[in-house]
């Protein structure tokens, strides 16, 4: 968390769609970017003892208390910082013939 303070960072989520019975295959990229913000020693440590999202890349999660960690977030789909971008997996989904809903 320190090291990514004040920086941008972008967050790159590959993606495969692999239907075997029609031999549909896509692949794709989504991309997300956060700008972190620049916090005190003792913020980071009140963060993590808070959250404690030693499971995540980073040790920081968007969601719940970790959005105070940004001061800018881009990008199509949240849900890809998140860890699946479902946005685009719905387009995927759709374009192997799959009704989503």
């Amino acid at each position: 968390l320190r090291a990514a303070q004040g920086n941008k960072v972008v967050f790159h989520t590959g993606l495969c769609v692999l239907q075997q019975s029609s031999g549909f295959c896509e692949l794709d990229e989504e991309l997300f970017e956060v700008e972190f913000r620049h916090l005190e020693d003792d913020q980071l440590e009140r963060y993590l003892a808070i959250e404690q999202p030693y499971q995540c890349a980073g040790s920081f999660k968007s969601e719940g208390l970790g959005i105070v960690l940004f001061d800018r977030m881009c990008g199509d789909d949240p849900t890809a910082l998140i860890g699946l971008p479902l946005i685009r997996l719905t387009k995927m989904l759709e374009s192997a013939g799959l009704a989503v809903i």
